[in-house]
């Protein structure tokens, strides 16, 4: 029914880095594991490309992908839910500096 490297495959929690493909992010996933011979925890990261169906990742969602058949060259997963929106940084409307300097070039000449 299912192969051998699709049940190994279990849901993996990540962060999205990048979503400017048409329906598809690249999702960063953090792990951790215990080295042997230096007695330490080593963090790894590793990238997948998921399928987003509505376009609905920003950069910096917490999304949990869950594995699926073949979808393209890279793509072996789904984003099934989105577990924490990001924060969109809206910057202020920027002011015009040019009509103030304008202005005050204006002033001085007439002066």
């Amino acid at each position: 029914m299912y192969s051998k490297a699709e049940e190994a495959m279990k849901p993996v929690v990540g962060m999205v880095v990048s979503n400017k493909m048409q329906k598809s992010v690249v999702v960063a996933v953090d792990r951790l594991f215990h080295h042997k011979l230096y007695n330490r925890y080593i963090k790894r990261t590793s990238k997948f490309m998921a399928h987003d169906e509505k376009n609905e990742c920003n950069i910096g969602d917490r999304v949990r992908l869950d594995p699926s058949r073949p979808l393209s060259k890279r793509k072996n997963w789904v984003v099934a839910e989105i577990l924490k929106k990001a924060r969109i940084y809206v910057p202020p409307p920027a002011v015009s500096h040019h009509a103030d300097a304008s202005n005050k070039t204006e002033n001085t000449v007439a002066s």
